[in-house]
């Protein structure tokens, strides 16, 4: 008991000297609970050391040798030791092998140069059970400066390590999930950055040369159905499997994905907000992406033969209004001076004959232009819809491309990556670009170059759709940019089948739109095309 009272006096010294000059790391709260208020004075040592006692950390006291000199209740409660088997012994009695040499290494060199030490140690209780032991240790000094003792303070942490871990491993387990998935999956927060995202969402990145594909993604849908990522909170409701055209740059296959969105709350980790819901609701999207490229260009294939044969129809049909109102037009011009020649007075009987031969020729020539007129081929009607003018370049491009094979011609596709519909007769539209195309590709054939290139590119202009026609060909002339337009205006060498109604056909659908079609008078080394159409136009019903 002596002894033990000895060490009692010894750490009541130690604890006086502890008051007078706390050291680094030493809580607040435990200094200021024997302070008067109001004063510098401090409680009596017996006092602090019984609240010390009572104190839920454990807390150890140590000489210059790291021998302990004293320990609270809690440390024997945390370790198993009772405290009679701890004063003497080295602080040392509760390291375990699993924690590395290093880190002892550390502490010391940190505490024997008179600095606070925090870290984690593997430490062993009695039972010689394992725990993981957060620790504080500050050296206190003594009036001449000397390390006079260690404070220790420490508690287990081994439930928290355990939970962090198992966070880990969740976190780690859902990644590898997500990665493995085939398709793209990505969390996305209110102010569209990426929160969370998988392996084919990184590689999607790649396809789009960094562009980040949650906002195409996100951009495509509110021009499709109108999703707005800033209602999601208020609004509450997902979308499933909307598909959406992506057309990446440099390629001239678009991707198509079926897209789905699910809303998730975040998680409010905010202090006030502890004993009540925030009035602010932050939401995130969780984007669900499946590429259907695949499954979808075997429907546009079959649909691609349906587009060509119907196409080819309307050529056929094209080309006999074309033949047709070509003849109207060349009889219409003789008729046109026989009824000027009727029209003049002349009584005199050596005309007579002739005025009647005329007069028979008239006659016919208006039999013929009935019949001319009559199987002129009605114009077919067709409904307005939404279409994508990047789909329909493609169907083009895809029905030209043997014709561009055999003139050694290569396409730069340049289409906007997301580009809105707008309303119109498809297949109008279709004959528009199917024009411009093939104009481009009878430039290039009768021109001598070898490299013969035509770039198609698409882009949003304000309130108009901009689609650009480029070819090096030969160019137009100045003095036929504006004759180009007119019907049976043939500026080709080789006009081959070609009446000169394929710019004013173009033109005429253009219109119809409520758009236009103009030559770049500016463009050198080839002619450029540009086609404007209106986003909210009347579709050319």
């Amino acid at each position: 008991m002596m002894q033990r009272k000895s060490r009692s006096g010894e750490v009541l010294d130690t604890i006086s000297n502890f008051l007078a000059s706390p050291p680094e790391g030493t809580p607040a709260e435990v200094i200021e609970a024997f302070s008067a208020p109001g004063t510098t004075q401090h409680l009596p040592p017996k006092l602090f050391l019984e609240t010390v006692e009572q104190a839920p950390i454990a807390i150890s006291i140590t000489d210059p040798t790291a021998h302990i000199l004293y320990v609270n209740q809690a440390f024997e409660t945390l370790t198993g030791y009772p405290r009679d088997e701890l004063i003497g012994k080295n602080e040392s009695v509760l390291s375990s092998n699993s924690t590395p040499i290093e880190v002892y290494q550390d502490l010391w060199e940190t505490i024997q140069q008179r600095n606070v030490w925090r870290g984690k140690l593997v430490n062993h209780r009695k039972d010689q059970q394992e725990y993981l032991a957060e620790l504080t240790i500050s050296p206190v000094l003594n009036p001449k400066g000397s390390i006079a003792y260690y404070l220790g303070m420490h508690r287990d942490v081994t439930s928290m390590h355990q939970l962090e871990q198992q966070l880990k491993f969740q976190k780690s387990l859902t990644e590898a999930a997500l990665d493995a998935a085939p398709m793209v999956v990505a969390m996305v927060g209110a102010d569209r950055k990426v929160l969370l995202d998988n392996h084919a969402y990184k590689v999607l990145i790649g396809d789009f040369r960094g562009t980040e594909p949650a906002t195409l993604f996100l951009d495509a849908l509110e021009q499709q159905i109108g999703f707005d990522l800033g209602n999601v909170c208020q609004i509450g409701e997902g979308f499933t499997n909307i598909e959406v055209r992506l057309d990446p740059p440099g390629s001239s296959n678009p991707r198509w994905f079926a897209c789905s969105g699910v809303r998730v709350a975040e998680l409010d980790e905010a202090a006030q907000n502890y004993f009540k819901q925030s009035d602010v609701a932050r939401c995130c999207l969780l984007l669900i992406a499946n590429e259907i490229t695949g499954s979808r260009n075997r429907i546009n294939e079959a649909r691609l033969n349906m587009i060509r044969a119907s196409m080819a129809e309307q050529q056929m049909v094209q080309t006999m209004r074309e033949a047709i109102s070509g003849s109207i037009y060349k009889l219409q011009a003789p008729l046109n001076v026989i009824k000027a020649a009727l029209s003049m007075p002349d009584s005199s009987a050596s005309q007579n004959g002739l005025r009647k031969v005329l007069q028979q020729a008239l006659e016919s020539g208006d039999e013929a232009m009935e019949s001319l007129h009559g199987a002129l081929p009605s114009p077919t009607s067709e409904q307005a819809t939404v279409v994508n003018i990047n789909e329909l370049l493609h169907e083009v491009i895809k029905l030209s491309t043997e014709k561009m094979l055999a003139g050694g011609v290569i396409i730069d596709w340049r289409p906007a990556t997301v580009l809105p519909g707008i309303t119109g007769r498809a297949n109008a539209l279709r004959g528009l670009l199917k024009y411009l195309l093939d104009n481009a590709i009878q430039a290039l054939s009768e021109s001598d170059r070898d490299y013969r290139e035509i770039r198609l590119e698409t882009r949003v202009d304000g309130l108009e759709l901009v689609i650009e026609v480029m070819d090096n060909g030969p160019g137009v002339p100045r003095a036929h940019r504006l004759k180009a337009f007119e019907p049976f205006f043939c500026g080709w060498t080789q006009a081959k089948e070609h009446a000169g109604m394929g710019l004013t056909m173009a033109q005429e659908v253009a219109i119809g739109h409520g758009g236009s079609v103009e030559i770049d008078a500016d463009f050198l080394g080839g002619c450029r095309i540009f086609v404007r159409l209106p986003l909210n136009g009347s579709g050319g019903e």
